[in-house]
């Protein structure tokens, strides 16, 4: 009797909280970043100003190596007709202008480098609006979580219909390639 008691309370319990559980379930919604920055005029400004200082700074990268090469190929001509302490001070010199370079590569393109704050200065004003119309949007529509679809995580499937990419873009003011989901 006490068993049965026990199961018919168990049994409540567990529909009670399953009950509660699906009351407060959360609402899912997902969004295209890739697509939503594809659509915004200033992403593709900063991204293409981005690549221009890269180009320049890679060109100016590559032309330092290119004189390292230059001293190099001399000293190997050179190097039968040097004295020991001529060969040593040109070996030191090629060697420390392959570490300037080096540094200087670091600089612009390391994680902290110059490209890196460029990108920050270009890029990040443009994702945080994108993220602050996610979340107004999320907010309004009760959205307890929002997925976003390009970011490598794995959506086996995903239902057009709960894509709010094109209202993010709408709310940041912008036009867009309509999906059709919304």
């Amino acid at each position: 009797m006490k068993t049965h008691r026990k199961l018919k309370i168990g049994l409540l319990l567990a529909f009670l909280f399953t009950s509660v559980t699906f009351a407060y379930s959360q609402k899912f919604a997902y969004v295209d970043s890739d697509y939503i920055l594809q659509n915004i005029p200033e992403y593709q400004d900063a991204q293409n100003q981005l690549d221009e200082f890269a180009e320049e700074w890679q060109a100016d990268i590559e032309q330092k190596f290119g004189e390292i090469d230059k001293m190099y190929r001399k000293y190997q001509a050179d190097a039968v007709l040097l004295p020991e302490d001529m060969k040593r001070k040109r070996e030191d010199e090629i060697i420390s202008k392959e570490r300037e370079v080096k540094k200087f590569q670091e600089d612009i393109f390391g994680q902290e480098g110059k490209l890196f704050k460029k990108r920050e200065e270009l890029i990040l004003p443009i994702q945080e609006r994108v993220y602050n119309a996610i979340e107004k949007i999320a907010n309004l529509k009760n959205y307890g979580i929002v997925f976003d679809k390009s970011s490598g995580a794995s959506m086996l499937f995903s239902n057009s219909n709960l894509d709010i990419s094109d209202e993010v873009l709408k709310e940041l003011g912008y036009s867009y390639n309509t999906k059709g989901n919304n």
